[in-house]
């Protein structure tokens, strides 16, 4: 079901798998033997396909607000942007990125989180997410 070399769509999905899906829908992918489940902060959890994809969901509406791109994953961001590609490369594609000390991740407004290895500067992971993710009742589910 997941798609490892399909696109990484920023504000709609990876892998195939759209945001705003819900448990549910995903019950395929969530139950798999090979997947695991975290919980954290309260009413959050987050599904593990190792080394392909993380699926995080908000538990009270029990829908997809976030999905990130693993090492293995092999689709691209903006048909150009891959998993290994070197920061000043994914600058020179999209410079709306800009670094986040806080959270320690490139950002941009469209609506991506690029987290890069600390020693190689090299893109280790991909996130899109809903832009309801910032709203101040996110984590209350009204969305």
């Amino acid at each position: 079901m997941i798609d490892l070399d399909a696109p990484i769509v920023p504000w709609e999905g990876i892998g195939n798998i759209k945001l705003y899906s819900t448990i549910d829908e995903l019950k395929k992918i969530v139950e798999d033997k090979d997947t695991r489940g975290f919980e954290y902060y309260e009413n959050l959890v987050r599904y593990e396909i190792p080394g392909k994809i993380y699926l995080f969901f908000n538990l009270i509406n029990r829908k997809l607000f976030k999905i990130t791109a693993l090492e293995k994953y092999q689709g691209a961001l903006f048909e150009q942007i891959k998993m290994g590609m070197h920061i000043r490369e994914v600058l020179q594609i999209e410079p709306s990125f800009q670094y986040d000390e806080f959270e320690e991740v490139y950002c941009s407004p469209k609506g991506i989180y690029i987290e890069t290895d600390a020693e190689h500067n090299t893109v280790q992971w991909i996130s899109v997410f809903v832009k309801e993710l910032e709203q101040e009742d996110f984590e209350k589910g009204n969305w």
